[in-house]
């Protein structure tokens, strides 16, 4: 979509700092974030949200989860990590293309607010 956000950094239009890459996803470094290590991990085709995402049905879910979990390996997040997906503005979803973030590298309270 023209007007993502998340697009234009799967494009090269806006730069980001990736951490690793796969034929269908992508991980860059968040601008504002929220843990000492904060990644997305984004699908490089264009989904709304997790619903959306989960929908598509053929792998592309299990791929982004996989994409998580090899961020917080190669982070040192052995002693534990939380992936986060924020589905729909009321949950604070503010970018409209589906992405996991990984936190990690301090402790992490529950509930998260």
């Amino acid at each position: 979509m023209a007007d993502c956000l998340f697009c234009g950094i799967v494009t090269g239009d806006i730069p980001a700092v990736v951490v690793g890459e796969s034929t269908r996803t992508l991980a860059f470094r968040d601008i504002n974030p929220q843990a000492p290590t904060h990644v997305l991990v984004i699908p490089k085709d264009h989904y709304p949200d997790l619903a959306a995402l989960a929908g598509a049905g053929d792998g592309l879910l299990a791929e982004v989860a996989g994409q998580a979990a090899e961020v917080a390996r190669a982070a040192g997040l052995e002693s534990g990590y939380r992936v986060v997906f924020n589905t729909g503005a009321e949950a604070g979803q503010t970018v409209f293309h589906a992405h996991a973030h990984v936190l990690g590298g301090r402790r992490l309270t529950w509930p998260p607010g």
